[in-house]
């Protein structure tokens, strides 16, 4: 079968990469785009654009009509899902193949199978996976996940039956939160995935997330490309990949890529997925999931084994056995930081606005795959991924020196992103040293208390600076000033600031305070949509309580007391937008 035309049912960065990767297979791709997309990267790398009318993710890149109708206006004979959205979406799947089109994945069959939590830890206690305790199927109620803590005791994990990427998932470690927990994760998945259901499984404390890549062909051949560590993570969503996963035995490297076969053999896999397990402290290892998709971090596998994952899927789809018969062993060490317009002085809140300006960083080893480009607004509708940063080296400290090079270099402006929390991580003794001590919750655990403790420090990683070269007895130095005591130089003191490599010094996190003549008023740190108040009107709070709950970019995070008092709560209700800045409620004491 010779594929010709793509339709591209995804925007961002992995819209770019499918884009780029149907071009160098002589594959016409054809992108989508709504509308706060109008002007984005994907729409304009691709041979091919069309409107889909609408904003949000449901009537726009979730909208099976829209994406089909604009497939057979255009002669596509393909569909290539990416990641998020209905990458996973065993019905989405259906359609397209009962469209007469090809689909760039797994059977439907198998993603309902592997898509469903409870399904897939079914089927890998079949083949001898290991397993934390949980339950058989969905559960109805939150009742049911307290008696499940009750009976195993706490940490637990309530995880969306029918999704990933850390959405829909919240730990819990007081019974006493369970119940909202509960709800909570079935917001995420409802809004991520279209299904709310969850499951729950006992929680491994402290553990690393070590996941392997595999790829299967119509042919019988199925190969695992290697493995990847993820264990630096926030909100259970990864922010950096390396791979090989470092610092593994011989026996536990074994059980995994085993593992992750005999899984995918016994689901008659086809095509590109990831099998992710635990690692516990004392070297238990728990099966997770299969993602049944091309995973955010397949480029540090790309870059240690020489396979391109995606033109891979391209020729799965299209009958062709892979470029690659056996499991290929590592060439050097990668690693992927995931770009993220969040705001790491306020606890990683999202901060959607405008790309001022993106210069990428080069030099040998050096890979960015990106969604935006200087002048590219970032909507606060959809995820916070904008770009990713690939670093490779002959070995893991060579990758890390490049790494430190590159993200001194990579500067990014008017929005703030995740990149001074990489800048930091990449010289954290627990991240460097001779053993890999970070786990799922180090971020939270370990990370960020230290950076709250020193949120000035913070702060400044986001001030605007400028850069000047000056030369003293012919030798060049450089200074970097902040870019307002050279306006106030210059005579203008009163301009408006800009903004720096992080992003826009002037934006909050999730909740700031004012305080005039009425109080103290709770302000929302960006836009989104009210989840809930998590007090009622008049209610006595203490400084640090939890206020209410905003959702943007698909991620709910709290605004909290600034200070002690009696609250008032602003007019608005679940579901209401608001705008950052926007007074949500005022403390009186």
């Amino acid at each position: 079968m010779t594929l010709s035309a793509v339709l591209i049912a995804n925007r961002g960065e992995i819209a770019v990469r499918i884009a780029r990767a149907a071009r160098d297979l002589g594959i016409r791709s054809i992108a989508v785009y709504s509308e706060p997309d109008a002007d984005a990267l994907h729409a304009a790398v691709a041979d091919e654009a069309y409107a889909l009318p609408g904003a949000d993710a449901a009537e726009t890149y979730m909208n099976v009509p829209a994406l089909l109708e604009v497939a057979a206006r255009t002669g596509a004979d393909c569909v290539h899902p990416g990641y998020g959205f209905l990458s996973e979406n065993a019905d989405f799947a259906r359609a397209v193949i009962d469209a007469g089109l090809t689909w760039v994945g797994p059977n439907p069959d198998t993603i309902d199978l592997l898509g469903n939590k409870v399904t897939a830890r079914r089927l890998a206690s079949e083949v001898g996976a290991p397993l934390a305790p949980g339950t058989d199927d969905p559960i109805e109620d939150w009742q049911t996940a307290r008696d499940f803590a009750a009976e195993h005791g706490t940490p637990i994990a309530i995880k969306a039956a029918f999704g990933g990427g850390g959405r829909g998932l919240k730990v819990v470690h007081d019974i006493e939160d369970v119940e909202e927990a509960f709800a909570s994760a079935g917001r995420e998945a409802k809004a991520a995935f279209g299904r709310a259901e969850c499951f729950v499984e006992k929680f491994l404390e402290r553990p690393r997330h070590v996941e392997a890549q595999v790829l299967a062909d119509t042919h019988g051949t199925t190969v695992v490309l290697g493995t990847r560590d993820c264990s630096l993570q926030r909100r259970n969503q990864k922010l950096v990949e390396e791979a090989p996963a470092p610092f593994l035995t011989s026996d536990q490297h074994a059980r995994i890529v085993d593992g992750a076969r005999d899984v995918c053999v016994r689901a008659g896999y086809v095509g590109a997925g990831t099998v992710e397990f635990l690692l516990a402290e004392d070297g238990t290892i728990a099966f997770l999931e299969v993602n049944t998709r091309v995973q955010v971090e397949h480029p540090v596998t790309e870059a240690v084994t020489g396979v391109d994952i995606v033109a891979e899927q391209f020729r799965i789809a299209a009958g062709e056995p892979l470029s690659v018969s056996e499991d290929p062993e590592p060439r050097g060490h990668a690693f992927e930081f995931r770009i993220n317009v969040e705001d790491v002085a306020h606890g990683f809140v999202p901060a959607p606005g405008t790309v001022t300006a993106f210069a990428a960083p080069t030099g040998p080893g050096i890979r960015v795959d990106s969604g935006v480009r200087s002048g590219s607004v970032v909507p606060g509708s959809y995820d916070s991924l904008i770009a990713k940063l690939v670093v490779h080296g002959p070995s893991r400290e060579v990758a890390l020196a490049r790494a430190r090079d590159a993200l001194a270099e990579l500067e990014i402006s008017g929005v703030r992103t995740v990149v001074p929390f990489h800048r930091d991580v990449v010289d954290h003794p627990d991240f460097t040293g001779d053993s890999l001590d970070v786990h799922t919750g180090w971020i939270e655990a370990v990370y960020q208390p230290g950076l709250e403790s020193a949120q000035d420090e913070a702060e400044e990683a986001y001030a605007e600076r400028t850069r000047i070269a000056i030369e003293i007895d012919g030798r060049r130095h450089e200074l970097v000033l902040p870019a307002d005591v050279l306006r106030a130089a210059a005579g203008g003191a009163g301009a408006e600031s800009g903004s720096g490599s992080g992003g826009d010094a002037s934006s909050s996190g999730s909740g700031d305070s004012r305080t005039g003549g009425v109080g103290t008023e709770v302000t929302c740190g960006y836009a989104g949509s009210l989840v809930r108040f998590s007090v009622e009107d008049g209610a006595e709070v203490a400084a640090g309580d939890e206020i209410a709950v905003i959702e943007a970019m698909k991620m709910e995070s709290p605004v909290t007391a600034p200070a002690a008092g009696t609250v008032a709560l602003a007019d608005l209700g679940p579901g209401d937008a608001v705008e950052q800045g926007q007074v949500i409620a005022t403390i009186t004491g």
